[in-house]
């Protein structure tokens, strides 16, 4: 029997549109400032956009919110449909490295990002009943994920990994090549500062409480100097990550922390004028000790949301910044409590 446009009513079908309602920005800020993280999700399935026909493309997403609304709204106006993978809620990238890891160790990919879940959904919804050539257009950031002549010799479908950013699609559908723009991936300042409000928020309770102990301990400007510590490695970080010489995240963090202790360690050693040299640099010691190793330790945290970082690479970072953060918070800390001790 010879398809036809008919099995557009195909009961695996779902529809949706290029539109982000209010609804979806709301749940966008949530997913941003990390508010039930494991919870913005999408249902996993086939999704038809405008009125596509059996010879429309078919572009793969996971069912992460925002990746889901990022590419049905960056395909505004074609025809198509959209394959949602079940990832458990994680974005493209992060979800193909998992199932990487997984295939290390001879696991299931299913509910990840992989070939063996690629396979399930095109099984489950009966892809090849609802388009008549076998292609399938997947986000290049999934490649680590997916095996694509084994996803060809057990479906029939040809894998095509788009472009690094959905909002190139239009023009990767022209040609249906990726330009070596289009191939690379970027970490611009927009991309650094959506980082920051689920770091800010994740962060806070440590802050607050840090800072009060510090008020009780040692004074107003002690606290000061754990509220601009942390701020330093989670606000100003991300911003001037490009800028801050050296390559390790650690090192960077280190210079930022030691530039942010400066004013205080400044205002500490003038405000011990009339004692003894020995106590002016103890008052000076645990800010250039303690803010450093704590905006280095947050630095480091960053590794796992840019493309500047390898697993190897932090890996190695951690077993060699590790010890000396610890260190200099801990000789920092024990100076600060000798100094208001006398």
């Amino acid at each position: 029997m010879e398809k036809t446009d008919a099995n557009l009513s195909h009961p695996y079908v779902q529809l949706t549109t290029s539109t982000i309602s209010l609804t979806n920005r709301w749940d966008h800020f949530l997913a941003r400032v990390g508010y039930k993280r494991s919870k913005h999700r999408v249902e996993p399935g086939l999704y038809r956009l405008g009125n596509p026909t059996m010879d429309s493309p078919v572009f793969t997403s996971c069912n992460y919110t925002l990746s889901f609304d990022d590419l049905r709204s960056a395909l505004a106006g074609i025809d198509c449909y959209i394959f949602v993978l079940n990832t458990q809620g994680i974005n493209v990238w992060c979800s193909a490295g998992k199932a990487a890891e997984k295939v290390k160790k001879k696991e299931s990919g299913e509910g990840t990002f992989s070939t063996d879940e690629l396979v399930h959904r095109i099984e489950v919804a009966s892809l090849q009943d609802v388009v008549r050539h076998r292609v399938i257009i997947l986000p290049q950031l999934s490649a680590p994920g997916v095996c694509v002549h084994e996803v060809r010799k057990r479906t029939g479908f040809k894998v095509e990994f788009g472009p690094v950013l959905a909002a190139d699609l239009p023009e990767y559908l022209k040609t249906r090549r990726a330009t070596p723009e289009m191939r690379r991936i970027r970490f611009p300042l927009r991309d650094r500062l959506t980082l920051i409000p689920i770091e800010l928020v994740g962060s806070f309770p440590i802050m607050l409480i840090g800072a009060a102990v510090l008020f009780f301990l040692s004074g107003f400007m002690a606290s000061m100097a754990a509220i601009a510590a942390i701020l330093a490695g989670v606000v100003l970080f991300p911003i001037l990550l490009p800028w801050i010489p050296t390559q390790d995240f650690s090192s960077k963090g280190f210079i930022l922390g030691g530039l942010v202790a400066i004013p205080f360690a400044r205002m500490s050693f003038l405000s011990n004028q009339n004692s003894m040299l020995w106590l002016k640099v103890g008052g000076v010691l645990p800010y250039l000790l303690t803010m450093p190793s704590v905006t280095a330790f947050i630095a480091l945290n960053f590794t796992g949301a840019t493309t500047f970082t390898s697993k190897t690479g932090v890996k190695r970072e951690i077993y060699t910044y590790f010890p000396f953060m610890a260190w200099m918070f801990v000789i920092g800390i024990v100076l600060a409590i000798m100094l208001s001790l006398i």
